[in-house]
C-alpha cells in the first residue's frame, strides 16, 4: 500500500487535537520514546520523507505533531486519510512520574488516556543501552490503561547480533513483555515487519 504523508498540525492542548472533520476518525498510531531514541529518524524512514524534524519554533518540540497518511499519490484533499501518525514529545527532559501527567505537559496524559482514535502506541527503546526506568514506567502505564502497544527496539544496527539478542532479552525482562521488535532506520532492518503491524490497525 502506497501512503502519501502530509503534516496536519502541532497540538499543545487538548483543544488542538485534530477533529473528525480533518481525519474522518482514521486510526492513530502514536510514537513515544525518550529523547534521542531515534524517533524522528524512524518516522522519516517509515514515511520515506523528512516530515519529522526538530523545529526552531519555540515549544514545537514539546507538541504532539500529527501527520496524515493518504492512500495513493492523487490529490490528498479529495480523500480521507488511511492513518494518522502522532509524534509525541520525547520524555528524556523529565522523569515520568507514576501518573505521567505530573511531569508531562497536561495534554499528553489526556491524549494517551482518552483519545478514542488512538489505535496503537509504539514505545521506542534504545537497544544500545540498559533498560531505562522511564521506559518501564510508560509501558506499565499503557498496560494499566489497556492501550494496545508494541515495543520497538531502535538502533539495532549499531551492535552485533549476539549483543542485540542479550539486549532484547534484558528489555523483555525489565518490561515484562514477550515481544520487542528490533529495527534500524539506517539499514531498514525490521521496518517491513513494523509496517505490517502498523497497517494491521488500519484494516
Amino acid at each position: 500500500m502506497l501512503l502519501t504523508p502530509q503534516f496536519l498540525l502541532s497540538a499543545t492542548d487538548v483543544a488542538h487535537f485534530p477533529s473528525s472533520a480533518k481525519t474522518a476518525d482514521a486510526p492513530e498510531v502514536a510514537f513515544l520514546g525518550r529523547s534521542n531514541v531515534g524517533k524522528s529518524s524512524l518516522i522519516n524512514s517509515l514515511l520515506g520523507s523528512r516530515q519529522a524534524h526538530t523545529s526552531s519554533t519555540p515549544g514545537r518540540t514539546r507538541a504532539i505533531n500529527f501527520f496524515a497518511l493518504y492512500e495513493g499519490t492523487e490529490s490528498k484533499h479529495k480523500f480521507s486519510p488511511t492513518l494518522i501518525f502522532a509524534d509525541l514529545p520525547g520524555y528524556g527532559y523529565a522523569k515520568i512520574s507514576r501518573s505521567i501527567s505530573a511531569e508531562w505537559p497536561r495534554f499528553i496524559e489526556p491524549y494517551l488516556a482518552d483519545r478514542e482514535t488512538l489505535a496503537l502506541c509504539l514505545c521506542l527503546v534504545d537497544t544500545n543501552i540498559p533498560p531505562q526506568p522511564s521506559d518501564t514506567q510508560l509501558i506499565t502505564y499503557l498496560k494499566q490503561t489497556q492501550r494496545p502497544f508494541l515495543i520497538v527496539g531502535t538502533k539495532s544496527d549499531r551492535i552485533s547480533n549476539n549483543v542485540l539478542g542479550k539486549s532484547i532479552a534484558a528489555l523483555k525482562h525489565a518490561n515484562e513483555v514477550d515481544e520487542i521488535l528490533p529495527v534500524s532506520a539506517e539499514t531498514n532492518a525490521g521496518m517491513k515487519a513494523l509496517w505490517q503491524r502498523i497497517l494491521a490497525v488500519a484494516e
